[in-house]
């Protein structure tokens, strides 16, 4: 009977890095990316639409012309964040853009009419917010979130 030679400690250690690291790098392919930063300004756009629904109805036209600037003027994701996205959107890029600019626009336009106390207006013009917001989600959240994330 043939009996193999033991291995050297160093080469037994030295397999088991090497077959905890393939199957690490393995695990991380098979997650999901991590949260991009345009998740955490979508997060806060919602609680700030959220705080202004509640200011519409409680007549608090202070929060919802506090609110208002923050929700046309929301952050952006870092500068390579954004060229993956842009990358990502190609020829939808300017629809893309356009649907920010609506919804700036009509936040803008709420901030203003809340400033004024012309709780008509600011319903309005949340509702312009409302429909650039879904026309935009619409458009591409599910085919974002399946590029970035995978299927969900």
């Amino acid at each position: 009977m043939i009996h193999p030679k033991p291995r050297p400690a160093h080469t037994t250690a030295l397999t088991v890095v090497l077959l905890a690291s393939v199957a690490t790098f393995c695990a991380r392919a098979a997650e999901p990316s991590a949260p991009m930063a345009l998740r955490n300004i979508m997060a806060q756009l919602g609680r700030d639409m959220l705080a202004v629904v509640g200011g519409i109805s409680t007549e608090d036209w202070t929060l919802v012309a506090r609110l208002a600037p923050d929700i046309a003027r929301h952050p952006e994701p870092p500068l390579s964040e954004k060229m993956r996205i842009l990358k990502w959107l190609g020829t939808d890029a300017g629809r893309f853009r356009g649907f920010d600019g609506e919804v700036h626009d009509a936040a803008v336009a709420m901030g203003a009419a809340a400033t004024r106390g012309d709780g008509q207006a600011v319903i309005t013009d949340f509702a312009k917010v409302q429909q650039g917001c879904l026309a935009c989600h619409q458009s591409f959240r599910k085919p974002f979130t399946e590029h970035f994330y995978g299927s969900r």
